[in-house]
């Protein structure tokens, strides 16, 4: 039986991404349509990244019906349950998947999703079309209305033997089209692993769980190189969750690309303490210009209480690390987790005017379902709009400071890395900071 993959992320209804214009196709969906036709099934995806509702729409209302596939996120949640709706409507099964759609089971299998496929898909999804009505690894109702929850499927363990994504389905020319004219530089995205093993609270491991497996050395620099050579991109993004998760192989991976004489640029995210002098030499090596590294906060309760797993210091002796080899260092920050206050903040401020990184991003904490941190605040939460208009991003915690308190916080942090400490800004920051600390969401 056909089988169609989208993902109801369309760019032209997002004024926002089109302003960052930094498309990827979805990896995960060409590596599922890749290994199903390698398994002898009709596959194709519908990348809505460049599409239309309206497209896609009379797509799935002409031709052969069939199973659609959608892969659904925090982000797409409305789009997703508008395509199943259709969907559904024109006679197809509807199988959803993605980091989303198992947290609230009930609302995706009452928006018309037949199965839910919280983890790894590829072998789940081979054997659905293959007309098992109950695998490992789904979540559906009986015919009793009963919300059945199969047991977890088995991963992968041997990622080599997957084959690439079928990037043919993607118009990969366009993404680097709009990279190009935005950027002045094309990107193509790969991944090297799966998975991440660490236990930050607000993190969400719907998909592959706290587990990590990773290609080999020589496997990823294949393809890579064959990326190159039939692409020429000016750069790639490794879509990892840690890139220098394992310094052994991030060693291995340098030399290997160096014997084949690829130097690639390229950008990553990392961990502070998966970083010692020769990971950042092997970085440089391997021609990275920017690592992210997710920092969260200068105060060293905070991060303990999210269970980062990490010290201040090491964040700080990392940005040096990669900046003494030529390479930017980019910091992503997090305001309003539970428990921060002012003196926290204060000191998220002193760490990034001591790290000096070259770029940095803020974000205010919200609270994914099925985290240990969405638990912990649990019974403080509250819900703006109706699910399917809203997100968990417009989840409120009951009792958090104000927006206007974190606009503050952000002002702070930009006048404090701009302006000298006693800076006219800085103080109307500071100030704005302790006008507002009373103020109170929900």
């Amino acid at each position: 039986m056909r089988l169609l993959l989208t993902h109801g992320f369309f760019l032209n209804e997002d004024l926002k991404e089109q302003e960052i214009m930094r498309p990827y196709p979805p990896l995960g969906l060409l590596y599922l349509c890749a290994y199903l036709r390698k398994r002898g099934f009709d596959v194709d995806v519908y990348d809505s990244t460049w599409g239309s509702r309206t497209e896609l729409e009379g797509l799935l209302e002409s031709g052969e019906r069939g199973w659609l596939g959608i892969y659904g996120n925090l982000l797409t949640r409305g789009s997703v349950l508008s395509i199943i709706e259709r969907a559904r409507a024109a006679g197809w099964r509807v199988i959803v998947g993605g980091p989303e759609p198992a947290n609230y089971a009930e609302e995706y299998l009452a928006g018309g999703a037949e199965y839910i496929v919280p983890g790894e898909g590829e072998v789940v999804l081979e054997q659905l079309l293959s007309g098992d009505a109950a695998p490992d690894g789904v979540i559906y109702r009986d015919a009793c209305g009963k919300i059945v929850r199969t047991p977890p499927a088995g991963l992968i363990p041997d990622l080599d033997s997957l084959p690439w994504p079928a990037r043919d389905q993607a118009d990969i020319p366009r993404y680097l089209k709009a990279w190009r004219e935005r950027h002045g530089k094309g990107s193509v995205s790969l991944i090297t692993a799966r998975g991440c093993p660490f236990h930050c609270r607000w993190c969400s491991h719907s998909t592959f769980g706290q587990t990590h497996r990773r290609r080999s050395f020589t496997a990823v620099a294949d393809e890579v190189e064959w990326i190159v050579n039939r692409y020429q991109p000016e750069m790639v993004w490794y879509a990892d969750d840690v890139f220098t998760i394992h310094r052994g192989w991030t060693l291995s991976f340098a030399h290997e690309m160096k014997e084949r004489g690829l130097r690639v640029p390229f950008e990553c995210i990392t961990r502070a303490d998966r970083l010692d002098e020769s990971v950042a030499d092997a970085l440089a090596s391997l021609g990275c210009f920017r690592v992210w590294l997710g920092s969260e906060s200068g105060s060293q309760r905070i991060l303990d209480s999210m269970k980062r797993g990490v010290k201040v210091e090491q964040v700080q002796k990392a940005v040096g690390l990669v900046q003494d080899r030529g390479i930017e260092a980019g910091m992503f920050l997090m305001w309003g987790y539970e428990g921060e206050q002012i003196e926290d903040i204060e000191a998220t401020v002193q760490h990034v005017k001591t790290c000096r990184p070259n770029v940095f991003l803020t974000t205010v904490a919200y609270p994914i379902k099925g985290t240990p941190y969405y638990e912990e605040v649990q019974s403080k939460l509250v819900r703006l709009g109706d699910f399917r208009s809203s997100t968990d991003r417009n989840i409120q915690v009951r009792g958090r400071r104000s927006r206007s308190f974190y606009r503050h916080a952000d002002d702070l942090l930009r006048g404090a890395m701009q302006s000298p400490e006693d800076d006219a800004r800085v103080a109307d920051a500071r100030r704005g900071l302790m006008e507002t600390r009373e103020e109170v969401e929900a």
